[in-house]
């Protein structure tokens, strides 16, 4: 008999990030809702938190003539929310929730979760009580709006739940609409992520770590708890890449069901003449600021390199990027200027006026302003890691210096008062761009630079930089010639990680113009395959899982 795949009619998904740009999670969100939109129009309803009552959210859209008789019988129920649309391509349906009401009976929330699942709330601290009021009031309206227009359809209803942050939400579903199919996808474990943010080595050991006796190490239990009993208890657990797989699978005790890589869309990317300009005005400005900031006169022949994304020091690879400047720094055959940009939004306190001044007043100059290396204002600027690794490398951007670094520590969205450009209109400008990751479960900034047909490098503890080299093909590294180069990386090989950085940028020095441009072409033609008409047919294999699993549930009720 063949077996027959169960495709979803109605699909319900949650996250934090839902018209709430705070993270790469949005990114995979909206860049993959245009793609379900098209295959499912309408039949895809997006959750969110409701921070903007009251005030005007960009990315939201209210409509409110859509379900008008259901928010209202909602709104009886407990459950109060604003309907309309998400503000990005495709347009998808999306529902804000107010979970403010559910604070007051958070502990019989947290007991009842206790009993029915073993959740551990008692050790909460931080957002985790933000974060799961939202969650049990996403639950709350899947079950409204299922028992108000689904209940009594043949519909095959999915809910989806991204990250600790909804599991909660999850695990109410499982339990008051068993009916759907509970989808629960974790980015990153947090307990994974707090190893490494801590500074112990996490790949050598995983084997040895056990996950409960981790998060009591680090005050990670409730965090922990949600997120191993929800993977245990949905009908399909996924994570985003097999480096995170392996992840799961020891501290959460949990295989996953599917890997779901994270695609994009290519239609943000300009082509033809307009790609050629937007290139040639980021090039301009990342030259403007930089001579401006250190009175220098670099022209269209340097280099410029940049690594971007959460400050996060160790487990982005911001502190082996530093590193390897700073050795390429030392090289006789570098024969060409590079400016190096680090750009990772820090504790900012505004743009530099001095700054300002000079790029207002369209001049070129000799000298440079004190503290050439950074960008804008920072509070607390005595504890900042990448100026603090400036200092100790004695690193002020000297003249005799062939690698300058500067720092840009601030949002690139358009208004940040030196670039005012976004920060896919400062990417394209780049000839390389740098992501030295040790902890990094997808890794969306690799894959947006090669999109922009900007060659970069990564290391193999990457998902992208995994996926990368499977595109290779088995047993081979993928190199900067193929468009991106994986640089292996353990828990202890910092050394050769930075090493093996200077080598490619003294290559990526060396080329003519022909190798150059084959480099871009294949960058390109890699980011293709990552394109979600490709990575979404992993979703439908989740759904499969899932809606298999409820239906055997269904059969036997």
């Amino acid at each position: 008999m063949e077996y027959e795949k169960l495709l979803p009619t109605f699909v319900f998904e949650a996250s934090w990030e839902v018209c709430n740009k705070v993270g790469g999670i949005y990114t995979v969100l909206s860049t993959r809702a245009k793609t379900l939109q098209v295959d499912m129009p309408d039949r895809v309803v997006f959750i969110g938190p409701d921070f903007w009552r009251g005030k005007e959210n960009p990315l939201f859209e209210e409509d409110t003539n859509m379900w008008q008789k259901w928010v209202k019988k909602a709104k009886t129920e407990g459950v109060s929310v604003r309907v309309g649309r998400w503000n990005i391509p495709g347009r998808p349906c999306v529902i804000l929730v107010d979970f403010d009401s559910y604070y007051v009976a958070k502990d019989q929330i947290y007991g009842e979760i206790w009993t029915d699942f073993g959740v551990d709330s008692l050790h909460a601290y931080g957002d985790y009580d933000e974060a799961s009021m939202f969650s049990y009031a996403a639950g709350r309206v899947v079950e409204s709006y299922y028992n108000f227009y689904l209940r009594d359809s043949k519909e095959r209803v999915v809910y989806q739940a991204h990250e600790w942050m909804t599991g909660l939400g999850a695990l109410y579903v499982k339990k008051h609409v068993p009916a759907i199919a509970t989808i629960f996808t974790t980015h990153a474990t947090s307990i994974g992520r707090s190893i490494a943010g801590n500074n112990k080595p996490l790949y050598d050991y995983l084997y040895a770590y056990n996950g409960n006796q981790m998060a009591s190490e680090l005050n990670m239990e409730s965090k922990h708890s949600i997120e191993r009993q929800t993977a245990h208890n949905v009908d399909c657990f996924t994570t985003v890449s097999d480096v995170t797989a392996k992840e799961c699978e020891e501290l959460l005790d949990r295989r996953v069901d599917a890997v779901l890589m994270n695609g994009f869309e290519s239609d943000f990317v300009p082509t033809g003449i307009a790609f050629n300009n937007k290139r040639k005005k980021a090039r301009q400005r990342l030259l403007q600021v930089a001579n401006a900031l250190m009175g220098t006169n670099y022209g269209d022949d340097t280099i410029i390199v940049a690594t971007s994304g959460r400050y996060e020091f160790k487990n982005k690879g911001i502190d082996v990027f530093l590193e390897a400047m700073h050795r390429l720094d030392w090289q006789q055959e570098l024969n060409r200027p590079v400016i190096a940009f680090v750009e990772v939004p820090a504790w900012v306190a505004g743009p530099r006026q001095d700054l300002q001044e000079r790029l207002a007043s369209g001049k070129t100059f000799d000298s440079p302003l004190p503290m050439p290396f950074i960008t804008h204002n920072l509070n607390d600027i005595q504890n900042d890691n990448v100026i603090n690794t400036l200092r100790w490398f004695d690193k002020s951007n000297r003249q005799e210096e062939k690698v300058k670094i500067i720092f840009v520590p601030c949002y690139l969205d358009g208004k940040d008062g030196i670039f005012d450009m976004s920060y896919y209109d400062v990417l394209i400008g780049n000839d390389l761009s740098i992501y030295a990751s040790y902890y990094e479960p997808w890794g969306y900034t690799p894959l947006e630079s090669v999109a922009f047909h900007v060659p970069c490098i990564t290391t193999s503890l990457s998902g992208f930089g995994m996926w990368a080299n499977k595109i290779k093909g088995e047993g081979q590294l993928s190199t900067l010639k193929d468009g991106v180069e994986v640089i292996p990386r353990t828990d202890y090989n910092y050394n050769e990680v930075a090493d093996g950085i200077v080598r490619s940028m003294l290559e990526y020095a060396a080329w003519n113009k022909n190798a150059v441009n084959a480099a871009r072409r294949n960058a390109a033609e890699l980011s293709e395959k990552a394109l979600w008409k490709h990575f979404i047919q992993q979703y439908y294999d989740a759904y499969d899982v899932a809606l298999q699993k409820a239906q055997l549930r269904k059969e036997g009720m």
